[in-house]
């Protein structure tokens, strides 16, 4: 159909070589014009991999750091899980404290409790980024967003 309709028009215009040249740039603009769902997945899955790539070539390009990022993930770990171990044993034991003592100082327990929780609730957005960092580096976009608004301490 193309041939034949180049021909003619080649005939009427000039040479057949520059119709088709003309309905090649044509062709191509429409093209140009439709981002397809194959494109838009083959793009998805180029930027995917740059991303792995990328965090695989600044791991390896920054491994003379990892005793430093080992020793602050270890220190943030051991803070957060003793928040959260402090304020769990001082939720269980207030009960049992409630019978044995005056209510001044069960209030001041029960405070001294829920800001420990507070505050543990706050790092486990910076826990969030290091499990992520240390487990799932090549997802770590995928978290990074929800970490940070947690660490943040942002109400949404």
């Amino acid at each position: 159909m193309f041939k034949f309709l180049g021909g003619i028009l080649g005939k009427a215009f000039g040479t057949d070589e520059s119709v088709k040249t003309g309905l090649g740039m044509l062709e191509k603009a429409g093209d140009a014009l439709f981002y397809t769902d194959e494109e838009k997945a083959a793009d998805s899955m180029i930027r995917a991999q740059q991303v792995r790539d990328f965090m695989t070539q600044w791991m390896e390009s920054t491994k003379g750091q990892n005793v430093a990022r080992r020793m602050l993930a270890l220190m943030l770990a051991s803070i957060w899980a003793s928040m959260f171990l402090l304020s769990t044993f001082g939720d269980m034991a207030a009960p049992f404290l409630a019978l044995y003592t005056d209510p001044i100082f069960m209030n001041a327990w029960r405070e001294s409790s829920e800001a420990i929780d507070s505050r543990s609730d706050q790092m486990s957005g910076a826990m969030m980024l290091i499990l992520g960092f240390y487990f799932a580096a090549p997802h770590l976009d995928k978290i990074v967003g929800g970490a940070l608004e947690k660490f943040g301490g942002s109400k949404s």
